[in-house]
């Protein structure tokens, strides 16, 4: 009641939609469950997914289909259906389709309680901007006894550094990228634009990564245990490491529902690049029913398809810092395409970062945004973008959090250092008053 409460607060009428689709999906897979006869089941499975994706595509991408139909139609423009986007369906809808293919295909048993089962998708920590939870990774939770969890103190770490990262790191350097993505690319300096694409960067790293923790510990605290979204992605030295590392809910549900059900790369050198390239289209469309989101989508894919067809071995050839230079400038220049308004204005944008002439009047507003606090953002973010402080804690001999159930590796959420209580109680005080005397940040992920 308290998530549907939540989701009411934030969206009214939408969460009859989302309810709606509960129901639909809870007695879809018990259908499921049921048949027997295969092509029937397939059939079923079909029409359900069918029903799930109607619902995001008329919403997300009915407006963008009529915009270009009407773009290329000689005749009478189509009428646009100019309807709100539901917070959080890009979310919630992958995570029912991940439950009735799981269902599908055996993988988990099929939910009979309906509370439960609606508990699963309206959990406010993760119903509005992830991470994808499967309903795998936390069905025997759902059916456990959690009011006695030992990890409610990892639960408020995982909270607090959540917290900190947004409101200290990403919301510190948001004025300094929107103002460089704000300008008129046509002045804007070669010095200003790579600042706003660097402080970008840090952006929607520390916004995203810090609502994925505070959503992971919100989950500790209710006797959930999230999967982990990001594993440091800017230590990657190649583009095929960071999309391991970057959003892991979203690139392992498409490895998983998508590109291995096309056939992965078991079928060939043509299949593998068309399969590869379906994947980032959808990842980029995913992200917003724009041209400039199919285009990062489709530029990535062609880095993983060139790594993967000669590029790394040559990259395996180079020191380092060399690897994790080309790296971050692929990233970088792609989080181009994924802030700018527009393609246009990201290739105007491009320009400009390639443009070496001389500062412009507009590089004058910039040394009035690099007061300190910008510049320790800019200055932290980057240091605690790759895994300083797991070091330092190991360095201390902080101890980690047990290893439960066989462990999880590396991507379990529950083998993480614990940090000194005085260095989160003074992130926590910071972060608070901060948002004390500031205005309305949302998170960057809600509006996709």
């Amino acid at each position: 009641m308290g998530s549907a409460f939540f989701y009411t607060w934030g969206e009214g009428p939408y969460l009859f939609l989302l309810l709606l689709m509960i129901a639909l999906n809870y007695g879809g897979a018990l259908l499921l469950a049921r048949l027997a006869e295969r092509r029937v089941r397939h059939l079923a499975f079909g029409a359900l997914i069918a029903a799930d994706f109607g619902v995001l595509g008329f919403f997300k991408y009915a407006d963008f289909l009529v915009e270009n139909f009407n773009a290329v139609w000689a005749g009478p423009p189509a009428p646009s259906p100019d309807v709100a986007l539901p917070l959080g369906i890009s979310f919630f809808t992958f995570q029912l389709v991940s439950y009735l293919a799981d269902v599908h295909r055996g993988a988990v048993k099929v939910e009979r309680d309906p509370t439960k089962f609606a508990a699963y998708i309206l959990m406010f920590p993760h119903l509005i901007a992830g991470p994808i939870v499967r309903y795998a990774d936390i069905r025997d939770e759902m059916h456990a006894d959690r009011s006695r969890s030992e990890r409610r103190g990892l639960g408020v770490q995982y909270f607090i550094i959540g917290l900190s990262q947004k409101v200290l790191v990403a919301n510190a350097v948001a004025p300094l990228a929107d103002h460089a993505f704000a300008l008129d690319p046509s002045g804007l300096a070669s010095t200003t634009a790579w600042l706003g694409i660097w402080a970008y960067s840090l952006q929607i790293y520390f916004d995203f990564c810090g609502y994925s923790n505070m959503a992971i510990g919100l989950a500790f605290l209710m006797g959930f245990t999230f999967p982990k979204n990001f594993d440091y992605p800017y230590v990657s030295r190649s583009i095929t490491e960071f999309w391991r590392r970057w959003h892991i809910s979203l690139s392992t549900w498409f490895r998983d529902y998508v590109y291995i059900p096309l056939g992965g790369n078991r079928h060939g050198l043509a299949l593998t690049v068309r399969n590869l390239l379906i994947v980032f289209v959808l990842t980029g469309l995913w992200h917003g029913a724009a041209w400039r989101f199919i285009v990062w989508g489709l530029y990535h894919g062609a880095f993983l398809i060139l790594e993967r067809f000669g590029l790394r071995a040559i990259l395996e050839r180079l020191p380092a810092w060399a690897q994790h230079l080309y790296a971050m400038l692929v990233v970088m220049v792609g989080w181009v395409f994924f802030r700018a308004d527009s393609l246009p204005h990201a290739l105007q944008y491009l320009g400009a970062m390639v443009d070496v002439s001389a500062p412009t009047a507009a590089d004058l507003q910039l040394t009035i945004l690099l007061n300190a606090e910008v510049i320790a953002a800019l200055v932290i973010g980057s240091v605690l973008s790759v895994p300083v402080m797991p070091r330092i804690m190991t360095l201390l001999k902080r101890p980690m959090a047990e290893q439960e159930d066989g462990a999880l590796g590396l991507l379990d959420t529950r083998r993480v250092h614990a940090y000194p209580v005085l260095l989160l109680a003074v992130g926590f005080v910071i972060s608070v008053s901060v948002l004390v005397g500031s205005t309305l940040n949302p998170f960057l992920y809600f509006r996709f």
